[in-house]
Formats: C-alpha cells, sequence, structure tokens
C-alpha cells in the first residue's frame, strides 16, 4: 500500500470517527417500501436495482436518505468531502455524478479545480489528472437544481 494511499485512507477514517462522535445516536429509518408499478426510478435504481435491488435501495434510504440529509454538514460540505475522497481513491465513474451533483449543492467550477491541484500532493498527479478528465465532461453541463438541504451552510459570510 502507498503511503500516500494509507494517509487518504486515514484521513477519511478520522474524519469520520470525529463525526460519529459528534452526533448522539439516531433511530434508523423507517424500512423501505419498494417502488410502486409505474413510480418514477431513482438513480440508484437504474443503475443497479436490476443487479443489486438491496443496494439500490440502501444507497436511496440510508445513503442519500439519511447520511446525506443528518443535520451536521451541509450538503455542499458533503459534496466537497464526497469529491475529494472520491478523487482520492481514483474512483472516476463515481466521481462523475457527485462532481455533478456537488456542482448542484453551489460548489463551483474553481472550487473543484482547487480541490484537484490541492489532492494531487496528497493524493498523487494521476488522481489528480483522472479528475480533470472528469471535471471537464462535468463543466460541460450547467449545474443541476440545488437539493434541499437540512443543514444550511454555516460558514461566515
Amino acid at each position: 500500500m502507498s503511503r500516500h494511499w494509507m494517509f487518504a485512507r486515514c484521513s477519511i477514517a478520522f474524519c469520520a470517527a470525529v463525526l460519529a462522535a459528534q452526533e448522539p445516536p439516531r433511530t434508523p429509518p423507517a424500512a423501505a417500501q419498494p417502488p410502486a408499478a409505474g413510480a418514477p426510478s431513482t438513480a440508484a435504481q437504474k443503475i443497479m436495482g436490476d443487479v443489486a435491488p438491496k443496494l439500490a435501495e440502501l444507497t436511496d434510504n440510508v445513503l442519500f436518505g439519511d447520511v446525506w440529509q443528518r443535520p451536521g454538514l451541509s450538503q455542499r460540505d458533503r459534496s466537497l468531502i464526497t469529491v475529494a475522497a472520491l478523487i482520492a481513491m481514483n474512483r472516476p465513474e463515481q466521481l462523475r455524478s457527485h462532481m455533478a451533483r456537488a456542482r448542484a449543492n453551489g460548489v463551483t467550477r474553481e472550487e473543484i479545480a482547487e480541490i484537484i491541484t490541492h489532492l494531487a500532493f496528497y493524493t498523487g498527479w494521476p488522481n489528480a489528472i483522472s479528475a480533470v478528465g472528469v471535471a471537464r465532461e462535468v463543466f460541460r453541463d450547467p449545474p443541476a437544481q440545488a437539493r434541499p438541504d437540512p443543514a444550511p451552510d454555516r460558514r461566515e459570510p
């Protein structure tokens, strides 16, 4: 395991541990019901529902229905963290959709470029170069409509 990869994994684990220690235990979300016939499919259902329906359900209900909705971080902050983690792990397929989501959550092109540049020194040049290619694709389209944020950005103006 390369030293950079080890540092990236340790950083992510540390952040997760700090956030978990700050939050009181929560009650789990209600059990999910399968989508009704004719109901609109989610992105997760379209991407993986035919092969791994439980994974699609967990993605919809736990990851995006609970974790992404927690009040401890804004949607924008969660997007910044997720984009950085995916760059560090060199996961361009997932990075594409999360970069688009970050733009919808108010992260600018300039901020994404700055994240990529900054991470080149911590996670490796190849990861940054891969992320540039993904960003180029994502930047071709205008940002999608932002989702409601249960934890508004708490940064000072």
